[in-house]
């Protein structure tokens, strides 16, 4: 009964609150009400519906430091009543042991946490405010894992949940039905701790977790591994960031590539004063950066800490950008804002950084980056305070930029200065607006407000999907070889539409070749050794993702040896014919070729079939 009371009065209350985004910096929208010492503030949007969920901790209901819950459309009208939804099957500790939330694909919203018993939980509700899992939800781990969960969401409706107990690590899949746990540990006596996940292909799952000694002080490194919603892992333990010594309580971040990889980053001192690191895994759980040290974000500074950094990844090139806090080592009393970019092989694009805002020292925070939703650009939005002795006390400003660093448009969203506790995260840009919220410490209430990608708030203009930017298939590749040459022929299926050229990236040589789109194969000579290519399709406005291989993977591999047919054996029956640069000739047989050097693909009288370079 209780259920059904609490989805009835969800609904009258749909109707009695009306708010929706405003367009002005005195007036922020109101979406619910919360004391004032509410906080861990989490928001997340509905990529299908345009729904956006908030989430926050408050005592407020009786059962301790408690997560409550609000729905909001897309225009920001409130969807759960002044009040929202408080989950009160539970009861909860007087601090916090940490919460997570995520929205799911089929509508609905997860919340994640750990409860007074001493076991995790996460409970489903529906956009109508009904309990699929029970008001209870459903428990985790199999009552192990009494700490900090994250999750993410699958594209089955369900989520990945990962737990840990200071000691081990607790991985599960959950669905209509609880997959199994999945335990994470060390055999050495290291501790398993302060796990990250990213959602990979198939709604496989990549956990990246740091391996920790005792003490306040310790060693720390940081692995990578991937596991298949049945429990199996299809990635083996990788290592991404080799031992350092620092404080046990710095811990790092993980966020997708977009590709089915992810990066990492975290802040720590141990190899000089603090800095933040950046670290890169394919979709295979490969690391892409070579340094175990990591990628800092800005070069070795003894006077000045780069801290407390907020990241995203433009879509396009899947580079990710980072919005970090300089401050002096002396006092920690200036604050400077800048950004940087770092490809997925540890190149740092933007030098020492570019500075987005210095406050001197008046202090400033609550940073949070994010990229369009079709790519072209992105946004920062932060709170700027105005007075060195309160650091709540502050606007809210936002900037967007293109992929070159240049503003493009600067937004003040809240020019109230009443004291703020700040959102963990911002929602992203989803149908051309990005949303942040924040609780007035001073007399409750929680307030949010949207952005859109030109700057504009209220109404916002949506992006216009950009053309499909359709990648190459089939991507394939072999040494071929004669007595007088050798080297890779690759060939592809053509995209769906066609590009400007092809882009065929070799590794080793860090050489970028041009390929007219009229073709859809290519030989070059080389030197022994082993080559991995990729290749992209190049349009008027993006450039593809990595071309597949029948085999799933995004590269080809091809090892060079120089070695020449033995045993001739004369071509009975040719399958394809190539010009000297790879490209396939339009010819049954060699009468029908012009003047000039080919390569013929056949099948000899053994049955075996070679490549051999023919001069006409």
């Amino acid at each position: 009964m209780k259920k059904l009371l609490l989805s009835i009065i969800a609904l009258v209350a749909t109707f009695a609150v009306k708010a929706q985004w405003v367009n002005d910096p005195v007036n922020n929208t109101f979406i619910v009400n919360t004391s004032a010492d509410a906080g861990e503030i989490y928001l997340s949007t509905n990529q299908n519906t345009g729904d956006t969920y908030m989430q926050w901790m408050s005592f407020v209901g009786g059962n301790g430091w408690s997560p409550n819950l609000q729905r909001l459309n897309f225009a920001g009208e409130p969807q759960w009543g002044e009040n929202g939804i408080h989950i009160a099957a539970h009861q909860f500790s007087s601090m916090s042991e940490g919460v997570s939330m995520t929205t799911t694909t089929d509508g609905g919203v997860v919340s994640c946490f750990a409860v007074y018993d001493g076991y995790t939980y996460a409970v489903k509700i529906n956009p109508d405010g009904t309990f699929p899992w029970g008001e209870q939800g459903v428990q985790l781990f199999g009552g192990l894992g009494f700490s900090r969960t994250e999750i993410v969401a699958t594209d089955d409706g369900g989520i990945w949940a990962l737990g840990f107990d200071y000691s081990n690590l607790y991985l599960q899949y959950v669905n209509e039905a609880l997959g199994p746990v999945v335990t994470i540990s060390d055999n050495t006596g290291l501790k398993c701790m302060f796990g990250q996940l990213t959602l990979g292909t198939d709604n496989k799952v990549f956990v990246t977790y740091e391996k920790v000694g005792n003490g306040m002080y310790t060693n720390k490194s940081i692995y990578v591994a991937g596991y298949n919603p049945d429990g199996t892992q299809f990635s083996p333990e990788t290592l991404l960031m080799a031992e350092q010594t620092f404080q046990s309580t710095y811990i790092h971040y993980a966020i997708s590539d977009g590709m089915g990889g992810g990066y990492i980053y975290i802040w720590h001192p141990a190899l000089g004063n603090f800095n933040t690191y950046v670290f890169h895994y394919n979709q295979n759980g490969v690391s892409t950066i070579m340094d175990t040290n990591g990628i800092p974000v800005h070069s070795f500074d003894g006077n000045n800490l780069y801290i407390s950094a907020s990241a995203t990844v433009d879509p396009d090139s899947h580079d990710i950008i980072l919005f970090y806090e300089q401050t002096d080592d002396y006092s920690q009393s200036q604050c400077k804002l800048y950004m940087n970019r770092i490809t997925s092989y540890g190149e740092r694009l933007w030098d020492e950084g570019i500075l987005v805002l210095d406050n001197g020292t008046t202090p400033c925070g609550g940073l949070n980056i994010d990229a369009y939703q079709y790519g072209g650009g992105f946004a920062v939005t932060y709170f700027k305070g105005l007075n060195q002795t309160s650091g709540s006390q502050a606007t809210v400003e936002a900037q967007g930029f293109n992929m070159e660093g240049t503003t493009t448009w600067s937004t003040q969203m809240c020019s109230n200065t009443y004291g703020k506790t700040g959102c963990e995260e911002s929602t992203g840009y989803h149908g051309g607006q990005n949303i942040i919220s924040w609780v007035n410490n001073e007399v409750g209430g929680l307030y949010g407000q949207n952005i859109g990608q030109k700057g504009e708030m209220g109404d916002v203009e949506p992006p216009t999907p950009p053309t499909p930017c359709y990648a190459p298939t089939n991507f394939q590749g072999e040494y071929v070889y004669t007595q007088e040459m050798y080297g890779p022929m690759l060939s592809w299926d053509a995209p769906e539409t066609t590009p400007l050229h092809y882009n065929l990236y070799c590794e080793e040589t860090k050489e970028v070749i041009e390929i007219d789109a009229e073709y859809t194969s290519y030989f070059m000579e080389m030197n022994p050794g082993d080559y991995i290519f990729q290749l992209t399709a190049v349009y008027d406005n993006c450039e593809s993702d990595y071309a597949m291989t029948p085999n799933g993977d995004d590269y080809v591999l091809i090892e060079v040896t120089s070695v020449p047919e033995v045993g001739y054996e004369e071509i009975v029956n040719i399958v394809a014919i190539y010009n000297i640069n790879g490209q396939l000739v339009n010819a049954k047989n060699v009468n029908e070729l012009n003047q000039g050097m080919f390569i013929i693909k056949g099948v000899t009288t053994s049955g075996k079939t070679v490549t051999r370079k023919i001069v006409r």
